[in-house]
């Protein structure tokens, strides 16, 4: 598959400070972000989620998939430089290999996050709370909201 980075070049280009941010949670999106070089921190209600800092990285892609604000914070932590392509859909749409990097992406996060969920009902069998709770995120996993963007046609 071609690298991410080759499939932007032609794309704007946008540098950050240490401590600017990229992405506020609440604020509406549209835009999908490609880290060229630095490191990003992301966070959710002030919780740290992940720090992002290999090259071809993605940001801003489930608010641009699922047509709804941003729900996290993305900051940078050291100088940072990322292609940003605005309009993403249609961008999305025109390049398929990047559709099928942002699907690619999309998939391996589920099968990470489903594989640790299973193998933490398997490490907490027999206590139920703890079953419940995972319970419930198995559940919002394979059972999602519709919400968003609706398909042309639909």
């Amino acid at each position: 598959m071609a690298s991410i980075l080759a499939l932007v070049t032609g794309q704007p280009r946008l540098e950050l400070a240490a401590g600017d941010t990229l992405i506020q949670a609440g604020e509406s999106g549209g835009e999908l972000y490609v880290l060229e070089r630095g490191r990003l921190l992301v966070e959710r209600d002030g919780v740290p989620l992940a720090t992002i800092s290999e090259a071809g990285a993605l940001i801003g892609e489930m608010s641009v998939l699922l047509g709804v604000d941003h729900s996290a914070s993305v900051r940078a932590e050291v100088p940072t430089t990322l292609r940003v392509i605005e309009d993403a859909i249609p961008f999305l749409e025109r390049t398929p290999l990047m559709a099928l990097h942002v699907a690619t992406l999309a998939c391996e996060r589920l099968e990470r996050t489903s594989a640790l969920l299973v193998e933490l009902r398997k490490e907490t069998e027999g206590r139920a709370s703890e079953q419940g709770l995972l319970s419930r995120i198995f559940g919002a996993l394979t059972t999602p909201e519709v919400r968003g963007r609706v398909a042309e046609g639909e």
